[in-house]
């Protein structure tokens, strides 16, 4: 007898324990309501840190590179010497041109006051030629006398014009000159390599006393005001994105985020990916910065006021539409699809919604919800 009591008494347990455990977790839910609230709508992407400009600097002519104090991660000015490349004998040609030119100005000066003596003599020489004209056309002097007085004028008038074409010719030489040591001054500056930008030098592929190619780089600068992340969004969420937005920026080698603002929208579409570039600019940047280096970007697009906030956890797909599951008053459920206006990290923005509505939380331990189906809930 004892032992059919207890039999029945295990029995009992057992089925308690079974109901407990199995039947009443598979139809019991938790359920919930939402509220309205604002929401702040954002696109969120995943990029790396670029520049808009990077300046490569190098120099127009081949040569050795003497001096070079410049080094990766350093801060310049415009106008700082990056480097000076040998310009072989450049200054030696420029100190040829110009003691040539002295030269040439030591005699146009010499022409020049060789032509103020022959302007004097020709005055001299005609005063004697007019007196002497006057004394021919009265007879008083013979034709061989005024023929040598007319000579002499000629020829003194001749000597001017001597002097002058020669003193022409010597002044174009100097202007030839001139030029020639401009251009050469001109090529000469040009073998010191100075820094167009303020930026920091971000590589350096070239040692001292390296043999340089024409155009090839010394250095590659970037000004911080060129910086930014070029960050890919999904076509299908950058219809609301626009240049102005204001974003976050967390950076990989840091936990904090900074504020930024959208500067560039590439007008091509990746038609493999179907993403979009979008680039951001920094408000201030961090000092040092790393190109390449990855960052996540958060574009606020838009404010929504006073909207029905749903947590995500409760939206579930069901017959391939996103809703929830809602509790009538028989408990009884039935699925609820919903109008998505946008989604945060964990809440979507919905549309009319009665917010008085129970909602069930669903729970991947017991069974399936269907439509119709009768619940208990806690």
């Amino acid at each position: 007898m004892k032992k059919t009591v207890i039999s029945i008494v295990i029995i009992a347990l057992v089925g308690f324990g079974i109901y407990k455990k199995v039947y009443i977790p598979k139809h019991t839910f938790e359920t919930t309501q939402v509220k309205k609230g604002d929401m702040s709508v954002r696109v969120n992407g995943i990029g790396n840190v670029g520049a808009k400009d990077i300046y490569k600097i190098g120099s127009v002519y081949s040569g050795k590179v003497l001096n070079s104090t410049a080094h990766e991660g350093d801060f310049i000015k415009r106008g700082d010497t990056i480097a000076i490349v040998d310009s072989i004998d450049l200054k030696y040609k420029i100190q040829e041109q110009e003691a040539l030119l002295k030269k040439l100005n030591s005699d146009i000066k010499s022409l020049e006051i060789e032509e103020q003596s022959a302007k004097i003599s020709y005055e001299y020489q005609n005063s004697i030629f007019v007196k002497n004209q006057e004394l021919y056309d009265r007879h008083s002097i013979s034709q061989t006398d005024y023929a040598k007085y007319k000579t002499n004028r000629d020829t003194s008038r001749l000597s001017i014009s001597m002097v002058q074409t020669k003193r022409d010719s010597l002044y174009n030489q100097a202007q030839q000159l001139e030029a020639n040591i401009k251009g050469l001054r001109e090529k000469l500056s040009r073998y010191t390599i100075l820094s167009p930008v303020d930026g920091y030098i971000i590589q350096k592929p070239i040692s001292n006393y390296q043999i340089v190619s024409p155009n090839q780089t010394i250095v590659e600068i970037v000004n911080p005001a060129d910086v930014w992340v070029k960050t890919y969004i999904d076509t299908r969420m950058s219809g609301d994105v626009k240049i102005g937005d204001r974003a976050t920026i967390l950076l990989r080698s840091s936990h904090k985020k900074v504020w930024g603002k959208i500067v560039h929208i590439k007008p091509i579409n990746n038609s493999v990916t179907n993403e979009r570039e979008v680039d951001v600019a920094f408000d201030k940047l961090a000092i040092p910065f790393y190109l390449e280096e990855q960052a996540s970007v958060s574009i606020y697009t838009r404010e929504l006021k006073d909207i029905v906030k749903i947590p995500t956890k409760l939206i579930t797909i069901y017959k391939e539409q996103s809703g929830v599951w809602i509790v009538d008053s028989s408990h009884k459920i039935h699925f609820k699809s919903l109008d998505i206006l946008a989604y945060q990290e964990k809440a979507a923005a919905v549309g009319e919604f009665d917010i008085k509505q129970m909602i069930v939380i669903p729970n991947p331990k017991s069974i399936s919800l269907k439509d119709g189906m009768k619940i208990f809930n806690d």
